[in-house]
């Protein structure tokens, strides 16, 4: 059984649905979301979190890494997309494949950063505030 590593960065609510779901799955897409997007580079994801996830607030400032591994026979139905420099490469998953996707996660979802916006002002989310700790 293979698996490929992938890379999500989210921002505060979409990090509470995946507390929701006990890291085993992301949360389905927004209806004007028509793709879930993982990347394929550690240091893309976190570029995403700190430049986009900290400055939007909708995600309350905050911006989490998460990394998780896949079944390579699923990930390989998606062709890397690249999308600007050298390691922007990200699977484009149809929203109304996610549920697909998510089963073929191995293990959990793991946090493994976090970016804290200068306009965060806490979270009511003790979870979220349990992360934000460890991480920082």
């Amino acid at each position: 059984m293979k698996t490929k590593r992938l890379y999500r960065p989210v921002g505060e609510k979409e990090m509470i649905l995946i507390i929701k779901n006990e890291y085993k799955k992301f949360p389905p897409r927004l209806e004007w979301q028509p793709i879930f997007y993982p990347v394929l580079d550690e240091d893309y994801a976190s570029e995403i979190a700190e430049k986009w996830n900290t400055r939007d607030e909708f995600g309350n400032y905050l911006g989490f890494v998460t990394q998780f591994d896949v079944l390579e026979e699923v990930t390989d139905q998606y062709p890397a997309q690249n999308v600007g420099a050298r390691n922007h490469n990200e699977l484009w998953v149809p929203s109304e494949e996610l549920e697909t996707f998510n089963q073929a996660i191995v293990g959990n979802i793991e946090v493994i950063k976090v970016f804290i916006g200068k306009d965060f002002n806490g979270s009511a989310n003790n979870e979220i505030m349990k992360l934000i700790n460890i991480l920082k």
